[in-house]
């Protein structure tokens, strides 16, 4: 053992000099984030907040998530594939909301909301034509930070839950008109397309946002012939540079729309208010007009609908005749493919979580981030919609002024 103090301080200095390993930083976590996943009980809502797979990777990210039995039941992810990905089962939806994040597809319930304990994160859709005004006080009393992922921005400034699930509705509509055309569904017996030799299904949508773009593309890859109907030119514009081929396009001029509508096999209204009910743009006149057994699908209908003959339907019953004329007007389509919904919802949600837990949580996200700051409409029970101030004649702050005192 050496003692001398001399020949110790030399050994040492030797040492320092020779190679050592390099020491990187590592970067410190946050904060955990404590997510719950209510079951929907929202009418015929079949979609999850979360997949198995963004759970897990949550969780490997050091986050804990609550899910409760069977959330995931109607889109065909088991109880055992959240179990495996790291979430705890909860059979009892109370435990859920005690939660520090609550994640969900559809609005609360009042049911829901009692259950809180307060001073909470919910993040779901708002859907400001159902939104009752006693729900809102109650999260307001409770000092809830509630979130409308339904006005989320991205770095673009697209809404991306929106126009994801536009884009779902958009092929789906088209494919269910595919699907009611054909024999199998008491239809005509008409394939939505063409082939060689025979004409082509002749097709009309109405709009020119996101659902009219992606139901134009599955109509033009089936090989049909379409017409688009819009108000605005520079949408009819856009549409055309997005689509990137030339196809018929015409502003709402009522005997142009009339006359293409009497000869269509399918009608897809896709009409988007940015506030308010849509514009009931096809008279009854017009579908009377249609052909028989051609099929017309209502895809603005939560909005109100913009045939004069649409009527709510539901998933169980979509359908019903009028006029000798197919109508489906059923208002959630993307519950129909609700396992594709419920990824692309995770594929939006996840990096949400994620960054959030990165900032230290929901408030450090809302002051960093403008775009996630854009769906903040009760800021721990500070109202800070104008437009929900306005329609239910509550006081409300912006939320601009309110992060600055962060």
């Amino acid at each position: 053992m050496v003692t001398d103090p001399e020949l110790l301080k030399s050994l040492f200095k030797e040492g320092s000099l020779l190679p050592q390993e390099e020491m990187l930083e590592v970067k410190r976590r946050k904060g955990s984030l404590y997510i719950g996943i209510p079951k929907e009980i929202s009418f015929q809502e079949k979609r999850v907040a979360l997949v198995p797979e963004a759970v897990s990777l949550l969780v490997a990210n050091g986050h804990h998530v609550k899910v409760e039995s069977k959330s995931g039941e109607l889109s065909n992810f088991s109880d055992n594939e959240y179990s495996e990905a790291g979430a705890e089962i909860c059979h009892d939806p109370r435990e859920i909301f005690q939660c520090d994040i609550i994640l969900k597809v559809a609005p609360p319930s009042e049911e829901e909301v009692e259950m809180l304990k307060g001073n909470q994160t919910l993040i779901s859709a708002l859907q400001l034509s159902i939104q009752p005004k006693q729900i809102l006080q109650k999260l307001m009393q409770k000092k809830i930070t509630a979130i409308a992922w339904d006005y989320i921005q991205d770095d673009d400034g697209i809404f991306p839950v929106v126009r994801t699930m536009g884009e779902i509705a958009g092929t789906t509509s088209m494919l269910i008109a595919g699907e009611l055309l054909s024999s199998y569904s008491n239809g005509k017996g008409i394939m939505l397309g063409g082939v060689a030799g025979v004409q082509p299904t002749e097709v009309v949508v109405i709009g020119a946002g996101t659902v009219a773009e992606f139901a134009i593309r599955a109509a033009l890859g089936l090989g049909a012939s379409v017409k688009v109907f819009d108000s605005s030119l520079s949408r009819l514009r856009r549409l055309q540079n997005h689509i990137g081929t030339r196809i018929f396009t015409s502003v709402l001029q009522p005997k142009v729309l009339a006359k293409s509508i009497k000869r269509a096999d399918v009608v897809i209204g896709a009409v988007r208010a940015s506030l308010g009910r849509t514009p009931c743009i096809v008279t009854e006149a017009m579908v009377q007009e249609m052909k028989p057994g051609s099929v017309i699908v209502d895809v603005s209908i939560d909005q109100g609908g913009c045939f004069e003959t649409s009527q709510i339907t539901n998933h169980n019953q979509p359908t019903f005749v009028k006029h000798g004329v197919i109508h489906y007007c059923v208002p959630n389509i993307a519950s129909r493919v609700s396992r594709t919904a419920s990824f692309a919802l995770s594929n939006i949600f996840s990096p949400l979580l994620l960054d959030m837990g990165e900032n230290g949580g929901c408030a450090g996200l809302i002051k960093n981030d403008p775009g996630f700051r854009s769906g903040v409409y009760i800021y721990k029970g500070t109202l800070t919609s104008e437009i929900l101030g306005t329609i239910f004649n509550l006081k409300y702050k912006d939320i601009e002024l309110l992060i600055l005192g962060m």
